[in-house]
């Protein structure tokens, strides 16, 4: 009998029925909107979680393409981890399409990771298209704020809870190892950042806003007239007299920006321009949430000297 037992566990196994002594299925299937919540569901589900993203890192995350492969990415998916505040209101459309009503708004696999965040910039009057991509709940790019990520994976692992309730404790036992190793990383990055606080600097979209702030950066201005809107030749000649005025030196670009009309504002302006990632995969070597702040920090530093 114990022989005819292993014989029907081994073929279960080669099957795939059975992995480490737990049904296969048993792993929670996760997408995520973005590549900064995929990593960050990875590091809390660790190897009970196998989590895919809808947008690559060098997409611009306002202006994803709903394609059908994205919808077969839902079709099967215990849960959905979204931005929210519209960064990625796109994603409603995928989530239409895979017809899974587990992922609708207030469905059992659905998690809204900035629940509870402190959002910067909500608008205080009426916002129409006219002002450019203004979101109405206010700046949408929260995950570079590593302080945020403390309220971002407590909204995933309840999230994975309701779908894995079995797994909680492992759950929260890998946040807070996780969150651990972000404040030891942000005392870091603060002390690398801290000889240029206060300094202003320009960027090309307002994705930065959360970030600056935290390290005590100012936004001195955009190279966008509005959100999403090209710049007029007016607005630009005003930018570069103010950044000569003001000696402003550097210039933030992400990755799918517009790195000609970048490197003209700033060669015109006498500063720089740096590349930094809005998000997990926008640069070679930035494969989790805590390189992204690696890479970031460091390279505006060498920037700012």
């Amino acid at each position: 009998m114990p022989r005819l037992l292993r014989g029907i566990l081994a073929a279960l196994s080669s099957l795939g029925v059975l992995v480490a002594g737990a049904p296969a299925d048993a792993t929670v299937r996760a997408v995520a909107s973005t590549p900064d919540l995929k990593s960050l569901t990875e590091l809390v589900g660790g190897g009970l979680v196998e989590v895919d993203a809808l947008a690559r890192g060098n997409q611009n995350v306002h202006d994803v393409e709903v394609r059908p492969s994205l919808m077969v990415k839902l079709r099967r998916a215990d849960l959905l981890v979204v931005n929210g505040l519209e960064l990625d209101g796109w994603a409603e459309a995928v989530v239409q399409g895979a017809n899974n009503p587990r992922l609708l708004v207030g469905g059992v696999g659905r998690v809204d990771a900035s629940r509870g965040v402190p959002v910067l910039e909500v608008p205080a009057g009426r916002v129409d298209r006219s002002m450019g991509d203004v979101h109405p709940q206010g700046n949408p790019h929260y995950t570079l704020d590593p302080q945020t990520a403390a309220i971002v994976t407590a909204n995933i692992v309840e999230g994975l809870t309701r779908v894995a309730p079995a797994d909680r404790e492992a759950f929260e036992t890998r946040r807070r190892e996780f969150l651990g190793r972000l404040g030891a990383a942000q005392a870091r990055w603060t002390k690398t950042l801290e000889a240029f606080r206060g300094a202003r600097v320009v960027v090309n979209h307002n994705s930065w806003i959360y970030f600056l702030s935290r390290f005590g950066l100012e936004q001195a201005g955009t190279v966008e007239d509005r959100p999403g809107i090209p710049p007029s030749p007016g607005h630009l000649a005003r930018l570069i007299q103010q950044m000569r005025q003001e000696r402003i030196k550097v210039l933030i670009l992400e990755p799918w920006g517009d790195r000609k009309l970048a490197e003209r504002v700033a060669n015109e302006a006498a500063a720089r321009v740096v590349v930094l990632a809005h998000t997990v995969g926008a640069v070679k070597g930035v494969e989790s949430y805590l390189d992204l702040f690696d890479y970031n920090v460091n390279a505006l530093a060498e920037a700012l000297k």
